[in-house]
């Protein structure tokens, strides 16, 4: 299931930038879209390893990693529960987990906040029960996003990610100093007050000069947007062809375009941005549109 992709870099013609490509992560696969295809890919494997047959992880109702792991789960002939935080709701998102074979709990919101508590009190007894953290926040998913680094054709000046966990930003920022790139990382946090991000990346890998957090672009917060956002998106894409969404792609270009105006990127820098997929999550918001 994990040896082969298709994520091929795209040149994106948008003035007034001469050299913005993107890494089309969203081509990988439809549900198990983008980052979320790279991060599942060693937390699978490692329970494979330990004979784990029972996936267990965690996210909102209209979370593309629920989504993805639900996906994954049924390819590769596991079990998959998630823990839903909030009350009971139906959606097209969790509609597709239920699809794909995923049985949902739903939990209140502060019982939520303690997910190991969850996982023993539910799963304590099941030995083949593995334990998957919201957004599949591991060390093993920032090597799996570390390999995008790798798979670039060519090297670039500047580097763009959407975060939300920063487990992403990691293994990005893992495989820029693997190569000794001098790539500049430009990451957009997503969430209200995502300085915290720094301290997450830390987590997995050293900081360095290449890091670059930009935390004026969440737009409100996570999962918020803005009829500011909304028409930058229907401008976008009716002009370059490429979907984003409003949680993270869409704040990911807007800044891009927003820096080079304020001088902090060139027009002639070479950039790539990362797609990291989840357009499925535009379904949340789809009465903005």
């Amino acid at each position: 299931m994990f040896e082969k992709i298709y994520s091929p870099v795209q040149k994106l013609e948008l003035n007034p930038f001469n050299n913005l490509f993107v890494k089309r992560d969203d081509l990988i696969d439809p549900y198990i879209s983008g980052n979320k295809w790279r991060k599942l890919k060693y937390i699978l494997l490692s329970a494979q390893k330990e004979h784990k047959s029972h996936l267990i992880t965690f996210g909102g109702a209209y979370s593309n990693h629920l989504v993805s792991t639900a996906a994954a789960a049924s390819r590769c002939g596991l079990k998959s529960t998630a823990f839903v935080r909030g009350e009971p709701v139906k959606n097209e998102m969790l509609m597709l987990c239920s699809l794909f074979g995923m049985k949902l709990i739903f939990i209140d919101r502060e019982s939520y906040k303690n997910k190991k508590h969850l996982f023993e009190k539910y799963f304590g007894d099941d030995d083949q029960a593995f334990f998957i953290d919201e957004g599949g926040a591991s060390l093993e998913a920032t090597i799996g996003c570390a390999e995008i680094i790798d798979e670039l054709p060519e090297h670039y000046d500047h580097i763009f990610c959407a975060a939300g966990t920063g487990t992403t930003a990691a293994g990005l920022l893992k495989g820029i100093q693997n190569q000794n790139l001098k790539t500049k990382l430009h990451i957009i946090p997503v969430l209200k007050g995502g300085s915290f991000i720094r301290d997450e990346i830390e987590r997995y890998t050293p900081l360095s000069k290449h890091l670059h957090l930009h935390l004026d672009y969440h737009f409100g917060g996570y999962a918020k947007t803005t009829s500011e956002l909304i028409e930058f998106i229907k401008l976008f894409t009716a002009k370059t062809g490429l979907l984003i969404d409003p949680v993270y792609t869409a704040k990911m270009f807007y800044s891009i375009i927003d820096l080079q105006k304020q001088g902090v990127i060139g027009s002639n820098d070479k950039i790539l941005a990362i797609h990291t997929g989840g357009l499925l999550g535009m379904l949340g918001m789809k009465d903005k549109f």
